[in-house]
């Protein structure tokens, strides 16, 4: 990349240059501005990272320069956009297919609505390859292979021939990315590449894009609000607030020094790990959920009577409490079995063992039965748009679990909707609009509301703040603090982030293939780790210090082909934990399935 003196002088032809980009979009007062004045350049090799809230134009801007808008809702009002000689924004479609892929590919956010569900993935590859004339059709499903193996896809050969649905996320984006550089082109947008990843699958992702690009010389233009990522990736900075360029630095001095209130406030609420003040374990506390030797199982049928061929042990002899007022923490990949476990207490999903909750054993009661039991304990989902329902608005579905509970009705619905609203932050007035008029951070607000309509006892909040902004997931997560210490509330709180788990949990659980690896205070589990695989997860984390270099993840053995899923009459083999001190247990680091 070039060194800034060299950018200074003029001595240097930039891959891509934007200026006075001005797009707007149609509503029913009329024309909106929701880009307005944006200008940069792109030089090769050099990694510049679009930052900001939700809504302030980053991905606006990756869909200008793609020619990805969508028309007639969407336009460029004014500005220009060049690839080298190029003005894109006078191109058609047909022009912008000859760049797309070839010059400029994208790496969307989510994978699984980016690829075709119904076709595998060397066809998806090939179909690149051949609208481009990279290869003919007989060399294309080498090439694709070979693309697989670049982007480090393990047993790519298996992975060609199956449907975006078979894979794991982490999969996905490496398809994604292998996708996007099929055509070896100038440079590579990633529209949040990492958001929903665990960190360790984060870690390598973004470990991937930096040797591509020092291999190939790509210039990156990262779109993130994880001020973790930026720190590690950028070279510059360029911070967006409604639109408009609110800053422009070097990653460095963005760090160091920001100039505007609005980037040391984003900056601000980024959770850091190490700076969470020490929380006493309290042993005196009641018990709310009781749980003993835990195991969900799934079995996987296939041929042609759809018999059981195999069985994933999603998870395995998991034990556990929670009492009154604490969070507890499940930590761990995606796969591990955490999001499971959540379910189970809800009766969601097919169980065994032993589930207290409030004293009251959960095993083999009915839907009916189980009613009682839910008042004590409500889950907030990951995905507030998805578990909320479009066609209804946010104040029926709030009231919805006191309708069906019998707990109230008529205007006492209506006035103890208000004071929900109101307690998570919310007007009143909102009630009568549906989902799709809040923001990300709002809606989640209100399935806050709506889990605690019934005045739970515990809440199991599932990955609750992972893709919220960085100063919107600070809100969310003040809020839960302040509820837990004014209703007395316990947390089942699930979540990959190390340094969001840091600063909301008294106590964390690991698991990994569905079993626990280490367990204990907060304190003791993040400050002095003892497995290795706990150990990985936090040297995975994204650190938001450009002036510190993030240390290789720990291996661990077997890690590669380790899997939960086994043949019909095997088990995976049970771990046994062994005390340390205070409560802090851990497994035996010496077996390889660990």
């Amino acid at each position: 990349m070039k060194d800034a003196l060299d950018r200074e002088g003029g001595g240097y032809r930039p891959l891509l240059t934007v200026r006075d980009l001005k797009v707007q979009v149609a509503t029913e007062a009329g024309a909106k501005t929701v880009l307005d004045g944006l200008s940069f350049d792109l030089v090769a090799g050099e990694t510049l990272a679009l930052a900001g809230e939700s809504g302030s134009g980053k991905s606006m801007t990756a869909l200008a320069i793609m020619g990805l808008l969508p028309k007639p809702m969407a336009r460029i009002a004014g500005g220009s956009i060049r690839l080298g000689e190029n003005n894109l924004t006078g191109l058609n479609e047909r022009g912008y297919r000859k760049i797309r892929s070839a010059r400029i590919a994208m790496i969307f956010q989510e994978p699984m609505t980016s690829l075709n569900p119904l076709m595998t993935v060397e066809r998806q590859l090939c179909e690149v390859l051949l609208e481009h004339d990279i290869c003919d059709r007989s060399a294309a499903p080498k090439r694709a292979l070979r693309l697989l193996q670049d982007v480090r896809l393990t047993e790519p050969e298996q992975r060609l021939k199956q449907y975006p649905h078979e894979l794991s996320g982490g999969m996905r984006q490496r398809v994604m990315i292998a996708i996007a550089l099929a055509c070896d082109p100038e440079i590579l947008i990633a529209d949040e590449p990492t958001t929903a990843l665990d960190v360790t699958v984060q870690a390598e992702i973004l470990d991937l894009i930096r040797t591509l690009q020092s291999e190939h010389g790509t210039a990156v233009l990262m779109i993130t609000h994880d001020m973790g990522v930026v720190a590690e990736m950028a070279d510059r900075v360029i911070v967006l607030r409604e639109g408009k360029q609110e800053e422009a630095a070097s990653v460095q001095d963005l760090f160091s020094a920001p100039q505007t209130a609005y980037a040391r406030t984003l900056l601000a609420a980024v959770p850091r790990l190490g700076t969470a003040p020490a929380r006493p374990i309290s042993e005196s506390r009641k018990k709310i959920v009781e749980v003993d030797d835990l195991s969900v199982r799934f079995d996987i049928r296939g041929g042609i009577l759809g018999r059981a061929t195999a069985r994933v042990h999603a998870v395995e002899s998991v034990s556990f409490h929670i009492r009154e007022k604490e969070t507890l923490a499940l930590v761990g990949e995606s796969g591990c079995g955490k999001s499971t476990i959540g379910k189970a207490l809800l009766g969601l999903v097919p169980w065994e063992g032993s589930v207290r909750v409030g004293g009251v054993q959960t095993l083999g009661r009915s839907r009916a039965a189980m009613r009682p039991v839910l008042r004590d304990i409500q889950m907030v989902f990951q995905d507030p748009g998805a578990s909320m329902d479009a066609r209804m608005t946010v104040g029926e579905q709030v009231v919805e679990p006191m309708r069906v509970h019998g707990l109230a009705k008529g205007s006492e619905l209506d006035d103890r909707a208000e004071w929900l609203f109101k307690r998570v932050g919310l007007s009143s007035d909102m009630l009568s609009r549906y989902p799709h008029e809040f923001s990300g951070g709002q809606r989640q607000r209100v399935c806050i509301a709506r889990a605690l309509s019934l005045s739970p006892k515990v809440i199991v909040a599932d990955e609750s703040v992972s893709a919220l902004d960085v100063s919107v997931q600070a809100q969310v997560l003040d809020l839960l603090q302040e509820l837990q210490e004014e209703d007395g509330l316990s947390y089942l709180f699930i979540s990959h982030d190390m340094a969001v788990i840091e600063q909301m949990a008294d106590r964390v659980m690991v698991m990994r293939l569905g079993q626990v690896v280490e367990e204990g205070p907060r304190d003791a589990v993040l400050g002095d780790p003892q497995h290795p695989y706990t150990k990985r997860l936090l040297a995975a984390v994204p650190i938001p210090d450009p002036t510190r270099i993030r240390q290789p993840m720990p291996e661990i053995a077997g890690v590669e082909n380790a899997s939960p899923i086994f043949p019909l009459g095997q088990s995976p083999e049970r771990i046994r934990l062994f005390d340390l001190e205070q409560g802090h247990r851990v497994a035996c680091t010496e077996a390889t399935s660990i």
